[in-house]
C-alpha cells in the first residue's frame, strides 16, 4: 500500500482523481479515458504511471479485438479510506487499511443494520443491478448514521482540546514545555519520542531531563488544582502515569 504522503500527492490532483473514478466502475485503455476526460493520450499515461508507481492501479496486456498487438488496459488496485480533520486545536490526517475477506468474514466487524446484506449477498458471486442498489442504499444509510455520529464525536474531541489548549497556555511559559504536552495530547496512549524531542530542540541529555521534569512538575500541579488532588509522590517519580499506559 502507497504510505500516506504519496497517498495526498497522488490524490490532489484532480484529473488523476478523475481517471481513478472511472477505473473503479471498470478497467479501462488510456485512449479511453482520453476521450471521456478530454484531455491528450499522453497526459493520460503520464498520470497513469504515476498512479501506477504509487501502487493505486495495475496494468495488463489483453489482445487486441482487430487481431493487432496487445493493448494495455488499467484497473485499481488498492483499498483504503483516508481521513482528514482540521479544525481549531485539531489535526488529523490518516490513512487506513479496508479489512480483507467476503461478507461473512466481515459480519463480526460490522454495525447492526446491515446483517440482511450479509446473509443475502453471501456464497453469490453475482447479483442484480436492482438488488444491488437496494443493498448499497440500505448500507450507505448506516454509513451516514456512523459518519453524523463520528462528526459529532470529532467535534466533542475538539472541545476537550480547545480546552485543554488553554490550560496548556496558561500553564506552561517554554514553547519547547507546550510542545511536550500537545505531544503527549497527541497520542495518549503512546510512549514519548524523546529521541525526537531532544533533536527537534537541539538538547543535550541534561538539559531533556530538565526540560521533562519541568513539564511533569507542572501536569501534576495543573491536575492538583483543577481536580482538586493532592499529590504525593517521591522526586524520583518517572512519567509512568501517562507514559507508561
Amino acid at each position: 500500500m502507497s504510505d500516506l504522503e504519496t497517498a495526498l500527492k497522488l490524490l490532489q490532483n484532480k484529473l488523476r482523481r478523475q481517471i481513478l473514478e472511472r477505473l473503479v466502475r471498470e478497467p479501462h485503455y488510456p485512449l479511453q479515458l482520453a476521450d471521456l476526460l478530454g484531455v491528450s493520450q499522453q497526459a493520460i499515461k503520464k498520470h497513469l504511471k504515476e498512479l501506477e508507481r504509487g501502487d493505486f492501479v495495475m496494468k495488463m496486456e489483453v489482445p487486441s479485438e482487430k487481431g493487432g498487438p496487445p493493448r494495455t488496459i488499467y484497473s485499481v488496485q488498492q483499498s483504503m479510506s483516508l481521513r482528514i480533520d482540521l479544525g481549531p486545536d485539531l489535526f488529523s490526517v490518516e490513512q487506513r487499511s479496508l479489512p480483507a475477506g467476503g461478507p461473512m468474514r466481515l459480519s463480526n466487524r460490522l454495525p447492526t443494520g446491515v446483517e440482511s446484506v450479509v446473509q443475502t449477498i453471501s456464497g453469490r458471486k453475482k447479483i442484480s443491478v436492482g438488488e444491488g442498489i437496494a443493498h448499497i442504499q440500505q448500507v450507505t444509510e448506516v454509513l451516514e448514521d456512523l459518519d453524523r455520529k463520528r462528526d459529532a464525536l470529532i467535534a466533542l474531541h475538539q472541545h476537550i482540546r480547545s480546552r485543554v489548549s488553554a490550560g496548556v497556555d496558561s500553564d506552561f511559559d517554554h514553547y519547547e514545555q507546550r510542545t511536550v504536552v500537545h505531544n503527549l495530547i497527541n497520542a495518549p496512549t503512546a510512549r514519548l519520542d524523546l529521541t525526537t524531542l531532544a533533536r527537534e530542540f537541539q538538547l543535550g541529555p541534561s538539559q531533556l531531563d530538565t526540560l521533562v521534569d519541568e513539564v511533569k512538575k507542572r501536569l501534576e500541579k495543573q491536575l492538583s488544582e483543577r481536580a482538586g488532588h493532592v499529590i504525593a509522590s517521591s522526586n524520583d517519580r518517572d512519567l509512568r502515569y501517562w507514559i507508561g499506559k
